[in-house]
């Protein structure tokens, strides 16, 4: 840290004097410290990957959790404070049950988005509190077809056709740029999606370590099975 910085980054509340929020940014290379996530369209729906790797042996995989189900329609893949990020789903998960309450309808997807980075902004700009140190990947289908937005721990949203979040970004964007493709295939978006997180853990996938989430035109959001995740890795 250089000296000209400690005065500006113990408070949420205060810019330094070139316009930053220090404690913002710190808790976006908290994102950037955490497993590899990835949501990429296909034709016909969007999916979700979250890499779930066990830090020990000892540690039993089904505990570890980054995909989740947020409405029938609505998927989630976080990354970055896992802590963090159960509270932010529990919101996404009440937010989506009023609407539906409230209207009779299922939430969009922006605007179920839009509520959840608003929750996050207020923690940017309060003392005594902090921001939320992770990223979501929130994927979904509605009326205006197949979405996937990203947001991050200063309350910004943006739409993506492919995107990741976690330290292995640089990798699978990089990888995207050069191979996605518009109203790709199921199979074929899968294959990619297993590849960029391939490539960025740079392990071989095994189903323990990773988990995967896929909504459809049509159907609910579910989560692979071991016996179609098998079938997936070793299409590679």
């Amino acid at each position: 840290m250089q000296p000209g910085q400690m005065a500006y980054d113990r408070g949420i509340t205060v810019f330094s004097p070139d316009g930053r929020l220090f404690q913002v940014e710190y808790a976006r290379e908290a994102v950037k410290k955490g497993t590899t996530a990835i949501g990429l369209k296909f034709d016909n729906g969007v999916i979700l990957i979250g890499d779930r790797h066990a830090s020990s042996r000892l540690v039993e995989p089904d505990s570890i959790q980054k995909i989740y189900m947020v409405d029938e329609h609505i998927g989630c893949a976080t990354s970055g404070l896992v802590a963090d990020a159960r509270i932010l789903i529990d919101e996404a998960r009440k937010n989506a049950q009023m609407h539906k309450i409230t209207y009779g309808d299922n939430v969009t997807i922006e605007g179920l988005v839009k509520k959840v980075c608003d929750f996050k902004q207020n923690y940017t700009q309060y003392g005594g509190v902090r921001p939320f140190g992770t990223g979501l990947l929130v994927a979904g289908m509605d009326d205006f077809g197949c979405q996937l937005f990203e947001t991050d721990p200063s309350g910004a949203m943006v739409a993506y056709k492919a995107g990741s979040i976690g330290s292995g970004r640089p990798v699978v964007m990089e990888m995207f740029e050069k191979e996605f493709e518009d109203n790709m295939t199921y199979d074929a978006a899968l294959n990619l999606g297993l590849k960029a997180l391939a490539a960025a853990t740079e392990d071989e996938l095994k189903t323990r370590s990773i988990e995967v989430g896929v909504v459809e035109k049509g159907k609910i959001f579910r989560t692979l099975s071991d016996d179609e995740l098998e079938a997936a890795i070793g299409k590679l």
